[in-house]
């Protein structure tokens, strides 16, 4: 393994790993990078979209099961180092879950830094990668997990703050994952001319909550031999992906344009970086 360098990503749930960045965690793996993932909650509070495994037992336990469907994806996509932050999944914005103590979306800001500071601390990686400031759609601990990512970005390399969190460590790249609009509209737009439901057909549907315009796209990351990967890694969140969903449901074709690539936008850099107009196709572009 190419220990030198270390990309450290930070999730909300199980199964956001796989959705936004499967593909990347897979690539960097596969390269010898040292990928470090971290998870804040095991999704307690989601629902579970298949039928057969919508059951009292299931839900009652569905923190263990989230983390074993985390664990075989983890392996699928053959990411170095899993943590886990140790918070509860507080459920969508403004249901009674949001209001529980132990809730990520409850967590005291300070205190929830210093334990993704000691993390950053203890692995040291050139590259953080998490949320933008909208979570991605507006779920409370994408929220909380683009904040905590942004103030360890700064406070791990502080000798002052957090002293008990090991010895300081200066990430050289932050970025934000993202969704470029036009693409993913040509693509559900396409799918619509073959008579293919998407979330278009939805006359309420705010394309924009799950995207950004293309110009704020830094950074474009081919992930076309590992593509398959990423789908094997999703299908192992089997209470949360349904094998008809949008995710898979896309035509083969089509999937390769949309989910060949993922896509981030790199919010800041202690290293050179490309011009305006540029796209990078490496994350530790100018760090090798």
């Amino acid at each position: 393994m190419n220990e030198s360098l270390t990309l450290m990503v930070v999730h909300a749930h199980p199964d956001d790993e796989v959705i936004g960045t499967g593909g990347t965690l897979a690539r960097y793996s596969a390269e010898g990078v040292r990928t470090v993932l971290v998870t804040c909650t095991l999704g307690e509070e989601g629902e579970i979209v298949v039928p057969e495994l919508n059951t009292p037992e299931v839900k009652a336990r569905l923190a263990e099961v989230r983390r074993e469907e985390l664990d075989q994806a983890v392996a699928i996509l053959g990411v170095s180092d899993l943590e886990i932050l140790g918070y509860r999944d507080s459920g969508m914005a403004g249901t009674p879950s949001n209001e529980h103590p132990a809730s990520f979306n409850k967590a005291d800001l300070d205190e929830a830094t210093g334990r993704l500071v000691q993390l950053v601390r203890a692995y040291r990686p050139q590259v953080l990668v998490s949320y933008n400031e909208h979570g991605g759609y507006g779920h409370p601990d994408h929220i909380a997990a683009h904040k905590i990512t942004v103030a360890a970005f700064e406070a791990a390399a502080d000798a002052a703050r957090y002293p008990e969190a090991g010895a300081p460590w200066r990430p050289l790249k932050l970025y934000y994952i993202n969704s470029p609009r036009r693409q993913i509209r040509d693509a559900w737009a396409a799918m619509q001319e073959r008579g293919l439901k998407t979330p278009l057909d939805d006359p309420n549907f705010d394309i924009s909550r799950f995207t950004v315009p293309d110009d704020m796209i830094t950074t474009v990351i081919d992930i076309g031999d590992h593509l398959q990967q990423k789908l094997d890694a999703l299908f192992v969140h089997r209470t949360q992906i349904a094998a008809d969903g949008v995710f898979l449901s896309i035509p083969e074709d089509i999937r390769q344009v949309v989910f060949g690539k993922e896509y981030f936008s790199r919010v800041a850099s202690r290293v050179v970086v490309p011009q305006d107009g540029e796209y990078e196709e490496d994350l530790f572009a100018g760090i090798r």
